[in-house]
Parts: structure tokens; sequence; C-alpha cells
């Protein structure tokens, strides 16, 4: 199944779009279709041809362009990186071409869709500014003269004379604005009509009504009527017909312009990227090329205050980089060699030379482009509803305004005011607004979004997570850091941590253990302090004994670090230190003790540390009223210390959940609502998907990043919280929007029907028309006020909904358990399953070993190895080269382990692992 993404020109409201949508979703092959009014595009999914939707969308009226990027034979818009000249032509159905010279508006054909728009832009403002300024002498000659009595030349102060007058000048503002006749006659003719048709049909009718009225004024004064002439000649609508096509052309250039706003932050995103590299030639030549023309492996050089091209790996060069553009953190990051940059971010010290390693689309910043608009093409739940009144709006008011227009004939109006009621029902109609109250929110929120390091790939994504009642974490990589660091430094009496730190380091080198490498920067980072450890730095007789410590000779003297049971075997362990390693068990942390010499040096704490501000925002989390839960496959000792310091109590504590688990945990908390889940790894991708809303966190695997429905660019656990105050605050705006849409019509429609008439109120087509063009700029309008939204913000946080186990009839709770005993119950069965598990394998071990030739070796290995106290039997298999070793009841298995490791490797064979 493959996705394809268009431009698609012409669309002027909702009717339009869903019609392009109906004609893409009944082609064979196609699973599914979203179409963007705000954004003008497409993206269709399935097995489809680009050229069987590009003549869909003709067939419908509008035109559609393939995006630079995608695929498909013979329908691939040229981007102009190849150097041709068909950068702005695309391959229609029909397999012709056509250009940016004849499209709707002179936007159609291009595949820069910005470009588009300000071609239409600019076309509409011409329109529109020559249209108004002939508006200017038809008002005064209708209502300066007719109303206010203002002087007229001789020859056009009668009233014929002025009713020609008008009509030369209404028949020119209509000749400016035929697009809107051209368009809504096209319409029609489909049998789709859209708003274009509501305003030509109006706008036409009251043309053809005022000129049969003037050459009826004027066969009454060639007959001698002349009080009958004057009235007819004052009852013109000449300049109803004129205002109503200027008042909308105003409004659309309005709401062109509000549209652009609401679309700048994806075109600030898409212009992050410089416009070209400079590229290493053969030779070390530089080449300054167009960045779309940069391709995985070229090496390129970015200096201080130039944009970083595209994603790459840093060869030579150390800088700091500004990565807020794309992530949000305000801090530059430092960049050296072996350092991953993206592209659209800012060097802003050092002078770098990287070598590509995704490029264009596949960028960071290009892939962050394609789901931020996709985002804003998507549909919301919300807004379903008002899609499906907008499919059938304009027809409905076809046949409400010719109703209106004949209900007053029946009770005996004048043609003239009949025809102005129905006229003014026709143009006050506005289906742009109910269009356009959900994609206008939700193309601003994502580019919001974007902007702070909050990618919400859909627009379901962006409406749900305000919704979300239960909200689980993960811990690894989540609430911590997701690498070990070393928290504490406890020196035995009489040794400095200057040389524990330095004997530590010296063994843990040879190590790759994760722990190893956290002992190893530690060192590093207290350089001052590590000049012994430098000097010390060799080991002899290096040994790593599985499960229990490492072993080695320094300056001839023997050198033990690990576990406290195994480095006590060879030295006594001080009380304080035992005390010490004590109270870091009880805090989560993992004791590595350290001997030299038969003398104990002293303990290090290592840990997978909390982030910064990880505490801040599960307190954040809890203000916005979300029940915060932890499932995470860690240790419940470990996870339950993690959840004091960051404010998570144990019984919202789910540990040695296994990522089925996980999944099972966040489906039991959907009782109490709608669920999110944020994790970073792969044994997160069930629950993320489970969840109502998955939130991964960028720097997790990429199976997560792709699992779930929201994507947190940066490190800071704080734009989940954001997150959730972006969606509730779109959710706000659309809520506003809708309610304005439909309250808008809901008034307006009777209001111009003429339902005051008996009072002497009456509402005629030219007001009717300017109140319509306001309406779609007012949604629009009010949708760019989350522009100034900081979802970081957290002053007005507030529950969106009362959460109380003690007060459970307030949520669509479906289940009689309280959230604490569900996760209770989960632990429950956890811990049943691991304890099953653990007698298991706590009494069989297999054991890798290197060496074993024949059934001699077999023999001897398992001889060894049943020798040993605490192994009740060994099954031995040379051709395997394991050993499944069974433990006797009570035996201390890593104890047994080590010391038949030991006689193992004494004998001449290598232990390898032990699963």
């Amino acid at each position: 199944m493959a996705t394809l993404r268009f431009n698609v020109t012409g669309m002027t409201c909702a009717a339009c779009s869903a019609r392009v949508e109906a004609a893409i979703r009944r082609l064979p092959g196609v699973s599914e279709v979203a179409v963007g009014l705000l954004t003008n595009s497409a993206r269709v999914e399935g097995n489809v041809e680009p050229e069987a939707v590009v003549a869909a969308v003709e067939r419908a009226g509008y035109r559609a362009t393939l995006k630079s990027g995608n695929g498909g034979d013979g329908g691939d818009c040229g981007n102009g990186a190849d150097g041709g000249n068909n950068a702005n032509r695309c391959v229609g159905a029909s397999g012709g071409e056509f250009d940016g010279k004849d499209g709707r508006d002179g936007s159609a054909g291009f595949d820069d869709p910005e470009t588009a728009q300000k071609l239409a832009a600019a076309e509409r403002r011409r329109r529109t500014v020559g249209s108004a300024i002939l508006l200017i002498p038809l008002l005064y000659s209708a209502c300066g003269v007719g109303v206010f009595g203002l002087p007229l030349p001789g020859v056009v102060a009668n009233p014929i004379g002025r009713g020609l007058l008008q009509m030369l000048l209404a028949a020119a503002i209509l000749g400016v604005e035929r697009r809107f006749f051209v368009d809504g006659w096209a319409s029609l003719r489909r049998g789709a009509p859209t708003m274009d048709a509501l305003v030509a049909v109006g706008s036409g009718a009251s043309f053809v009504f005022s000129v049969g009225a003037l050459f009826a004024a004027a066969d009454a004064a060639f007959g001698g009527d002349l009080a009958r002439s004057a009235a007819l000649a004052n009852g013109l609508y000449f300049e109803s017909a004129a205002a109503i096509l200027v008042f909308v052309g105003v409004g659309k250039t309005l709401e062109a312009r509000a549209k652009g706003r609401a679309t700048s932050a994806l075109a600030a995103l898409a212009r992050l990227a410089p416009e070209t590299a400079a590229v290493e030639r053969s030779g070390g030549v530089e080449e300054r090329v167009p960045t779309d023309r940069v391709r995985v492996g070229d090496v390129f050089v970015v200096r201080p205050g130039e944009r970083i091209p595209t994603d790459g790996v840093v060869l030579n060069g150390a800088s700091a980089v500004d990565e807020s553009a794309l992530t949000g953190e305000s801090v530059p990051v430092e960049k050296g060699p072996g350092s991953d940059v993206s592209a659209g971010t800012l060097n802003a010290s050092g002078f770098l030379r990287c070598r590509a390693t995704r490029v264009g689309a596949d960028s960071s910043l290009g892939q962050i482009v394609r789901l931020t608009e996709e985002a804003a093409a998507t549909k919301a739940p919300i807004a379903r509803a008002a899609d499906r009144i907008a499919a059938v709006f304009v027809p409905t008011i076809f046949v409400l305004a010719a109703a209106t227009a004949v209900a007053w004939l029946i009770v005996g109006a004048e043609l003239g005011f009949a025809l102005a009621r129905g006229v003014a029902v026709l143009v006050v109609s506005c289906p742009c607004a109910l269009g356009l109250a959900t994609p206008a929110a939700i193309t601003v929120a994502s580019g919001v979004g974007a902007r702070r390091g909050i990618l919400f790939k859909t627009a379901e994504a962006l409406e749900n997570a305000g919704k979300t009642a239960v909200l689980t974490l993960d811990k690894t990589g989540t609430l911590t850091v997701g690498r070990p660091k070393v928290v504490a430094v406890v020196p035995a009496p009489g040794v400095s941590e200057a040389e524990l730190i330095g004997v530590a380091a010296a063994l843990e080198r040879k190590s790759e253990h994760p722990l190893a490498r956290a002992v190893v920067e530690y060192a590093a980072e207290k350089s001052e302090k590590s000049e012994e450890s430098e000097k010390l730095a060799e080991i002899a007789e290096f040994r790593a004994v599985v499960g229990a410590g490492l072993t080695g000779r320094l300056n001839g003297a023997s050198v033990v670090g690990g576990k406290r049971a195994f480095v006590e075997r060879t030295a006594a362990i001080p009380a304080e230190l035992t005390e010490a390693a004590d109270d870091f068990a009880a805090d989560g942390r993992t004791s590595l003790f350290f001997a030299l010499g038969g003398k104990a040096l002293g303990v290090v704490a290592v840990s997978d540390v909390e982030k910064a501000d990880a505490a801040e925002a599960v307190s954040a989390l809890k203000r916005l009223g979300l029940r915060v839960c932890v499932a995470t496959g860690d240790e419940r000792r470990v996870a339950e210390a993690v959840g004091r310091r960051v404010g998570i109590e144990p019984g919202e504590i789910v540990a040695d959940a296994t990522p089925v688990e996980k999944e099972r945990v966040v489906r039991a908390s959907a009782a109490f609502g709608p669920t999110a889940m944020i994790g970073d790894g792969i044994n997160d991708a069930p629950a993320l998907t489970r969840a109502d809303v998955g939130i991964a966190v960028r720097t997790g695997t990429d199976v997560a990043v792709d699992a779930a429905d929201v994507v947190l660019l940066g490190e800071r656990l704080a734009e989940a919280p954001a997150a959730i105050r972006l969606s509730r605050a779109t959710l706000r705006i659309i809520r506003q929007n809708l309610f304005w849409a439909f309250a808008y019509n809901a008034v307006g429609i009777p209001l111009a029907a003429g339902v005051c008439a008996p009072f002497g109120w009456t509402f005629g087509p030219a007001f009717c028309a300017a109140a319509m063009s306001l309406s779609s700029f007012c949604v629009v309008s009010n949708a760019l006020r989350l522009n100034r939204f900081d979802p970081n913000d957290s002053r007005r946080d507030r529950p969106a909904r009362r959460f109380d186990d003690a007060e459970k009839s307030a949520l669509p709770v479906k289940s009689a358990k309280t959230l604490n005993e569900i996760l209770s119950a989960a632990a429950s069965e956890i811990g049943e399953r691991r304890e099953n598990n653990e007698k298991e394998t706590k009494m069989k071990k297999t054991m890798k070993i290197e060496g074993m030739m024949c059934g001699h070796c077999e023999a001897r290995v398992k001889k060894t190895l049943e020798a040993a106290a605490g192994v009740a039997a060994a099954l031995v298999d040379h051709k395997a080269g394991t050993a499944v070793v069974e433990f006797a009841d009570g035996a201390d298995v890593d104890a047994v382990l080590a010391a038949a490791t030991a006689a193992i490797e004494a004998d001449g064979y290598v232990v390898k692992g032990v699963e």
C-alpha cells in the first residue's frame, strides 16, 4: 500500500473539499483519503496510480498535481532537482502536460503550494481592488442619490438614466468578478453546487431582475406613466448584485490572508533547510549546490551561523548547534566527531565537516514537515458532523432560498421584495465557516506544536490528547535518562575518592557493561582527580565473572570489582560501606564494590537517574487532572524508588511488566476514560498502540516512534503536559468556531429570509453578503489566536474533568474497581508469573562453554560441575557447547556459578556466558 500526496487547487469551500474527497474515494484500490481545504492538499492511501487520482480530481472540476518526492509512472511532478525545465509542470490524467499559466486563479500546476497561494492571492487582490473602485460610483448613484438626495450630472439625473448608469457599473463589476460565475456555473453543471454557485445565482438573479425592471420602467415612461416608471426605476437591485460580489471578494481576500497566516508555521518549517549546501568534491574543492541535490554519502561543511542542510554525522570539527527549531530545546547542543546533526538546525559557533546520512524527505526536518502537513490535512472526530452538514449545505440553501421567495409571493409581497429575500438567503449562508472551523485550528495547532517540539501525527491525536484521563509512563528512557550514571561515591576509611575512582575506572575500562561505562565516564568528568587512574590504567590478567564482577592485576596487586558477595571473598567490607550499600539499595541504586590487594577501597553507586524535569512534569500532569501511573519492566524496588522521587505512589506502579503486560495495564485503565501511554522502546510498542493516544520520545527506538500518535522531539518530559495543554486549547477553539459557524447560519438565514419583516426589519442582499464574507474570516482569525498560546505556561492548569475514585459517577467508568485496585491486580498477576519463572530459571541455568572438542571433554566438564557445592546435576553437550546446570534447593546460584566458572576455566575451557 502506497501513500500519495497531491496539491489540489480550485477548492473554495467545504463543499469543494467534500466533492474532491468523494471523487477520489470512489477510485478502486483507494483505502483512505484526507483532503485539506486550508492546506489545498490531498493524501491518498492504497493501491492506485497517481494519474487516476489526477483524472478523478479533474473530472470533479479541480486541478491536482503530485507533490515532489512521490513516485508514480508518468505522474511525478518535477521539482527542478534535476536541473530540467519541468519544475512547474505535471503529467495530467491523459498523459498531457499543463503548466501554471492556465490554472484556476493562475495557480494550478505549481508543485509549490506557497507559490500557488501567492499567485491566487495576488489575483484576488487585483480583482477586489478593481471591483471596489467601480462599486463607489454605483453606491453613490443608488444610495447617495436615492437616499440622501446627492446630485448627479443632468444626463443621468433622471430615474432611467440613473438606472442605465447603475447597470453599466454593475455589469463591469460582474465582469471583473466573473470567476464566481465561471466556477459557480461549472459546479452547477456537475451537480455539486459550491459557495460560488450561491453567490453567482444570488448576484445574477438580482442583476437579471434589475435589467427587466429597468426595461419595464423605460416602457412605462415611453407610455406616459411616469409615476410607475419612477417606482420601477427606484426598485432596482444593481447595487446589491455588485455589492454581493465585492463584499464576498473582500471577505475572500481577508480569509486568504488569515489562511496564509494559519499555514505560515508549516511554511516556516519547510524553510528551515538552507537553499544551498557546501559539498566537498574530489580534491577537497567546495561546491555550492542546491540542497535537494545533496546525496547520501556526500561530505558537506557548515560554517558558524549557517544552517545544516541535511541530516549527517560529524567527521571533523566541534561546535554548539541550536536545535530549538526542531526540539524546542533552548540550550545549544555540543557536537563533535561521531555526533549526529539534523537538517534545519543552526551551527552556532564552530566549523563542522559532516557526511550526509539522510536527505530530502527522509531527513528529520523532511519527516517533521510531512507529518505536520498530514496532521493538518486529516480530520478530527469533532469535525465529522460539520463535514456531513457541509456536504449537503449548498443544495439545502438553494431549496430554502426558493421556498423563501415563493412564500413571500404567496402572502402577497411584491416580486422585488420576494426576490430580495431569496437572494439574501443565498448570500448570507456560509458553508466555508463550517468547513474551516476545525481544519483552521488543527493547522495552526500543528504548526505551534512542531515549533515547540511536539509532533501530532493526526488531527485525531491532537483532539484526543486533551481528553486523556489516565496516563501510563514507561520508566527507563521516559522518566529517566535511559543510561546509568554514577550518583554517589563512598571511599573506605583511609582511601581517597581519587584513588577509588582511579582503580575503578582502570578495571571497568576493560568491560563493555553499561555500568562499567558509567564509572569510566564519571572518572573522565573528574579529570582533575583522575590523573592517578590514567597512570594505573593498564590492567593485567583481566577476567569478567558472569553475574558477579571483574578481576585483574594492577601493578602486581589483585584488583576486584562487582557485587558485595563477590568482593567479600578477597577483602573484608567495612560496616560503613555495607550501610551505605543498604541505603543505596533502598533508594533503587546499584552498588559496585572495589578492592585492591585484599583491601576494600569503597563502593560506587550507579543508577539510571531521573530526567531533570520529571518530577515537575508529573506534578503538572496531575494538576491537569490526569491519573499518572508507571508500567515498567524494571524490578519493583527500583521503580518505587524512582516513583518516590518524581511523585508517583507505589500503588500507581506496575513493575516487572513484559510488553504484553504493559498493554494489559493500559487496556485495564481504559475503564476510567481515555488513556495515553508515553514510552521510548520496542517493548513499549504494544502499549503505545493500545492507548487512545500513544506518545513516543523521539530519542527512543524507531519502532516506538512509528507506533505512537504523538512524538516528543526533545528530551524533556515537560513536553507531555505541554501537549495536553495545546490539545485542550485547540479543542476550545474548535468548539468556539463550530458554535459560531452553526449559530451564524442558524440566526442569519431566518433573518435574511425576513422573519423580522413584520416588525419593519429587513436585511438586504448586500448586507447579508458582507456578513457572510466576514464569518469565515472570523473563524480563521479565532484559530490564529493559537499562535499566541504558550503550551509551557502552567498558570492556568486545571483538570478538564473531575477524576476521583470516590466520585467515579462523574466519569465514563466501566469497572467497579478503583484504578489502584486494577493496577494492584495487574501487579499481583505479574508477581505470580515472575515467581514461577524465577523458580524455574533459578534452579536451572545454561552455561555457554568454548573449548570442548570431544566426549572426553564433555565428561570432564560434567564431573567438574557436579563436584561443585550446590550443583544437583549437569547435562553437558560438547557439540552445542552448552552445559545445563540444575542447582540444589537453597543454593546461592550466583556463588555456585562463580565457583563453577572458575573451576571450568582452571581446566582450560572458557565460559562465554550464562542463560
